[in-house]
């Protein structure tokens, strides 16, 4: 692949990117839009924080719409005034999410479970439903990416919740690849292990390289800190053309961590 062409793997695409607005959306909604896509949508309940990353991107490419992934309404709406405004949807990207403070089974608290699963689980499945219907309805043989979690492979002791809800969110993909594989749509997930976000910083009371000292030891790659660059990658790749042929899959994006 050329150079140029690289730059536009993502040439005439039109993209939701749900939890746009901060961490892996916003960076992956910029690399969306760097690689060439007609239209960035980002869904975020981060209203003013979305509007920056939107403006800040263009809006000739980016544009902000709020949506709680909670309410299915709101993703229909914005999943069906993307397809007005564009014609098309071709990819989304599932990437909201949420986790608690620390839960551990003894103490575990089921109205905050319920709260992250409303997000996590119902949300990301919210989703898939959406932009399937639509992609089926326009023909369109799209790709749906949805943020797992490299917790999804693994049991823990704490943050059960969010580890539960990242399980359901490998069985959403392993299943909706093959109800929507016989309209040529792929589903597929990526999976990080920690890395620095917002979202992280805020729950561990740490600044960037805090975070980033705390799961420094978890890759198995000397000299190497996963960002949120890494995870938008994989993401921009599963949602390329270049992964014609992949539907269902699991992509770790953990430097090894899985594999100690």
């Amino acid at each position: 692949m050329s150079g140029a062409t690289c730059q536009r793997r993502l040439e005439g695409k039109v993209a939701i990117v749900t939890g746009g607005a901060s961490g892996i959306g916003e960076t992956t909604s910029r690399l969306f839009a760097d690689r060439g896509a007609l239209a960035v949508v980002i869904a975020d309940i981060q209203v003013e924080q979305g509007e920056r990353v939107a403006a800040s991107i263009g809006h000739g490419r980016c544009t902000f719409m709020h949506c709680d992934v909670t309410n299915e309404d709101q993703v229909k709406s914005v999943v069906d005034s993307t397809v007005q405004k564009y014609g098309h949807l071709d990819i989304m990207f599932s990437n909201a999410g949420v986790v608690n403070r620390n839960q551990g089974i003894l103490d575990l608290d089921l109205h905050a479970l319920d709260d992250l699963f409303a997000v996590n689980v119902r949300g990301m499945a919210v989703c898939v439903k959406h932009a399937g219907r639509v992609m089926v309805d326009g023909g369109v043989k799209g790709s749906i990416v949805c943020t797992g979690s490299a917790a999804a492979s693994v049991g823990g002791e704490t943050h059960i919740d969010y580890i539960m809800s990242k399980h359901a969110v490998l069985g959403l993909v392993r299943s909706a690849c093959r109800g929507l594989g016989k309209y040529g749509i792929r589903v597929n997930c990526v999976s990080p292990s920690a890395l620095v976000t917002p979202m992280m910083c805020n729950l561990l009371e740490l600044d960037e390289e805090g975070v980033e000292n705390a799961y420094s030891h978890r890759s198995s790659l000397e000299g190497r800190v996963l960002k949120a660059s890494n995870v938008a990658d994989a993401v921009l790749f599963l949602a390329s053309d270049e992964s014609a042929f992949v539907s269902g899959h699991n992509l770790a994006v953990d430097g090894g961590y899985l594999n100690r």
